[in-house]
């Protein structure tokens, strides 16, 4: 049964990326979109210089979370920065999905936003259902009309068991965002046996990464869960 991931996004810092060598850490998420944890492609190219220089066994994935580009600034920002994993975070259709994994060759990870509760989770989770095949991983966050995400708020967590079992049928896994804490990432992980967490506000303060809060949040999240 492997661990539960861990993917910690929104990285700006050289020396905070550096503070986090020592931990069990699966993605790193580099936001390209609209964001105060925005940066550019070569703030991204340093950044993956650093992780390039952790160990091999140990090292974690790269990811780009982009919000409705196009092919050319996902080739523009490929070029300079080479990234593991694309997530698209907007409104991406399964082609364009298609397109991107064709073009660059890496998995790509389906943000969707949820908005209701367990009532409306059957029907909401029929929206994967056509991106079966053509995506890497799905990964449910909290509606936000601006961004897309990013919101620092929970969503309704009793609609989660609708979207793993539909994920499940295509044998794509189930990442959660959305107001994750190292207060709460245990509860979610044993109740709800995700395979996988990103945070990103949840472990700053002041809005800057704090080493504490993200060692704290990977701990219990490795200490609570391993998925089937």
């Amino acid at each position: 049964m492997p661990e539960t991931a861990v993917k910690i996004c929104g990285l700006q810092s050289v020396e905070v990326l550096k503070s986090m060598v020592h931990l069990n850490i699966d993605y790193i998420g580099f936001v390209f979109a609209e964001s105060k944890r925005r940066i550019d492609p070569e703030q991204a190219a340093e950044l993956m210089q650093v992780l390039g220089e952790w160990k091999s066994d140990r090292r974690p994935r790269s990811v780009g979370v982009f919000v409705n580009p196009d092919i050319d600034q996902l080739q523009g920002i490929m070029d300079v920065a080479p990234l593991d994993v694309i997530q698209l975070h907007g409104q991406e259709n399964p082609a364009f999905c298609a397109s991107v994994k064709e073009r660059f060759g890496t998995p790509v990870i389906k943000a969707l936003p949820v908005q209701g509760g367990a009532d409306d989770a059957a029907a909401g989770a029929e929206r994967l259902d056509p991106y079966g095949g053509f995506v890497d991983a799905f990964l449910l966050d909290t509606y936000d009309p601006r961004y897309g995400g990013g919101s620092g708020r929970t969503f309704a967590w009793e609609a989660i068991p609708a979207y793993h079992e539909r994920a499940g049928m295509h044998g794509i896994p189930l990442f959660i965002a959305g107001g994750l804490t190292p207060d709460n990432a245990g509860e979610l992980v044993s109740t709800f046996g995700p395979e996988g967490l990103d945070v990103s506000s949840g472990v700053e303060t002041d809005g800057v990464k704090d080493i504490a809060k993200i060692t704290a949040f990977v701990e219990r999240v490795k200490r609570h869960g391993t998925t089937a």
